[in-house]
Formats: structure tokens, sequence, C-alpha cells
């Protein structure tokens, strides 16, 4: 029914697109995100470079803020056209997406966005589950993302300890990490966090710095712990296949080679939110550091249940512990990324 409804809506707004020129493609994107997000700055910069590129000849109409797709079935709204292009998150899409869930646990040691970028590269080229999981799409950027820490409402943590009974937003891969050390995890939308926070719903959530900016968490939540909790990488930008295959062979090698382009707008434009967050934290924001000692028992715990968690997928018939393998031996060092030798 959902799925019904946006095509409904897809027609309608193609309905009034204007008319687009002879020798003119446009190509719809559309992302949950406004204009003024760091995540939007990045597709921004993307769109312009492709019509520059491109001579005018390829041109992309953004769709913001929701208006299209939705957080949990935009993979497969792509699939079926209601977008060209979207940006896609597949730790909240319902089924179908095992691996790429469990994945973004495995990534301790890679703590730049460029680290966690070429580390997803190393599984996806050696993990054929990857490409599975991502049937009917094309993937046109992968995107990773400042290390987060923990920032909660009324009460300050200073240990692991603290997390004891704090009800935490926290993606798919940290839930069990967090429920072992005491925690009561709940995962959502980091667009409902916001509401959650502001209602008492939740006391807390994993998030990195830029938050306090880009989704105004420091209206609701004013301490924050500086764990450094790692986090993964995904496929974020995606294009129906069968869109894709309608191109012609210079549209879409001109989209294969903006895939460099989006990826480097995507990490600077993280990259210079964790300052923006951090200023506009300044005077409100109380932070506290955690030990070494529990700074390393976080990151023994992490990669134990992440894991344990790659075990799991066995009953889906899939090979996780070999996707875990792959990830860990090609972190060489701390941020030193090297995909090992095909077989």
């Amino acid at each position: 029914m959902r799925l019904l409804a946006s095509l409904l809506l897809a027609l309608m707004l193609l309905g009034c697109a204007r008319e687009v020129p002879p020798g003119v493609t446009e190509l719809t994107y559309a992302t949950p995100y406004p204009p003024s997000h760091p995540f939007s700055k990045a597709d921004q910069r993307w769109m312009d470079w492709i019509e520059a590129e491109s001579g005018g000849s390829l041109v992309i109409r953004p769709v913001w803020s929701g208006a299209l797709l939705s957080a949990d079935m935009s993979m497969e709204e792509l699939r079926h056209g209601v977008a060209d292009i979207g940006l896609i998150t597949p730790i909240y899409v319902r089924g179908g997406t095992h691996l790429l869930r469990i994945q973004t646990g495995f990534y301790s040691g890679a703590d730049s966005v460029a680290s966690q970028v070429a580390l997803y590269r190393c599984m996806e080229r050696d993990v054929p589950q990857i490409s599975r999981e991502l049937s009917g799409l094309k993937i046109l950027a992968v995107q990773g993302g400042l290390l987060p820490g923990v920032l909660t409402r009324r009460r300050a943590v200073n240990s692991l300890d603290d997390l004891r009974g704090m009800r935490i937003r926290a993606p798919t891969e940290l839930l069990p990490v967090l429920r072992e050390l005491g925690a009561d995890p709940v995962n959502m939308p980091m667009g409902e966090v916001y509401s959650a926070l502001a209602k008492g719903v939740i006391d807390g959530v994993i998030a990195p710095p830029d938050t306090f900016r880009a989704l105004h968490f420091t209206e609701v939540a004013t301490n924050y712990f500086e764990l450094k909790v790692p986090r993964g990488a995904y496929p974020a930008r995606a294009m129906g296949a069968a869109r894709w295959n309608a191109l012609s062979d210079a549209e879409r090698a001109l989209l294969e080679r903006s895939s460099r382009v989006w990826e480097q707008a995507l990490t600077e434009e993280i990259v210079a939110s964790e300052q923006v967050g951090r200023d506009a934290g300044e005077g409100v924001v109380r932070y506290t550091q955690p030990s070494a000692a529990d700074q390393q028992a976080f990151d023994d715990l992490y990669l134990r249940i992440g894991r344990a968690n790659a075990g799991e997928l066995s009953r889906f018939g899939i090979d996780g512990e070999a996707a875990y393998r792959v990830a860990r031996a090609s972190v060489r060092g701390r941020d030193q990324i090297m995909c090992g030798e095909r077989n």
C-alpha cells in the first residue's frame, strides 16, 4: 500500500514537472533531508558537477525533505521507479539487507570517512552477498561518517557503567553492545530522534557532533560523552537498475565518473560539519571523556559482538564470518586500509 502511494505521488510530481528541452535528460533525485543539511550540500555539489560536465544535457531535479522516498522502503521504491536516484539507508530497510546492516559493525580502526569508504569497497569487491542484497540498484556513492559519541538529555555519562538503565537510540550493529553494557537500546530513523528526546521517550542517542547543528539536538540534549564509537560505511546513493539501463552509454559513463566526485563532496561536507556542530554546542553542551580502559573495553566488546553477529547470519544462508574476515584483514593499522589479494 505504501509503495502504491509513493508511485502515485511520483506520477503526480511527474505531471507537474516542467517541460524538458530536446536533447536534455532530466533525472529526479529524492532525499529525506532539507537543502541546508550537510548531506544535501554535497548532493548539490554533485548535481552542479553533472550539469557542468554534461554541458547541460544531463540535469538532476532534487526532491528534498522526504517528499518522495521513505526511510524503510527507499530501496524498493527506487527499484520500482518512484524516483530516478535516491538516498538510501540499508540499515532501516525491512528485509533483504541482512549483511549490509551487520557489516557496519566491522569497522573498528577505520576512524576517518575515507578509511570507512575504503573498507566498504574491500568488502564490496570480495563479498558477493553485498551485490546480491543490492540487486536491482546501481550504487552511485558510498558514505561514511564522523565517529559518534553518546549524547544524553539530563544525566551526564562519565563512564561505561553510567550507561546502565539508559534508553539510547543506536544503529543496529550497536544494539547488542549497549545491551551488554546494561543499557536499553532502541533503533529508529534519525529523523525521529529529536522528538523522542524532547518527549523523554529516550534518554540519549549515539550521534556525532555534527548533529548538534544539523538536527538541532542541543535543543533537547546537553551532555556529550566522547566515547569513540566505531561506525561503518554503506551504499548511500543509488539508482534503479531499469532507469540506469535506459540511459545512453555516454550518460552512464558520466554517472560512473561522478561517483568519486560525489563521495569526495560528502567526505568534505561531513568533515566540515563537525566543527559547525561543536560551535553550535558551545556554552550549551557539557563534554566528558572516557578513561583509556573504558575506551579499550568498548572497542574489544564492539569487535567481539560484531563477529558474533556475523556468525548469526548463517541462519539466512549468509556467510557473515567470511565478510568479517575480509573486513578485519583489510585493516592494517589505525586508518590504514588495504584490500587483500584476490583469490
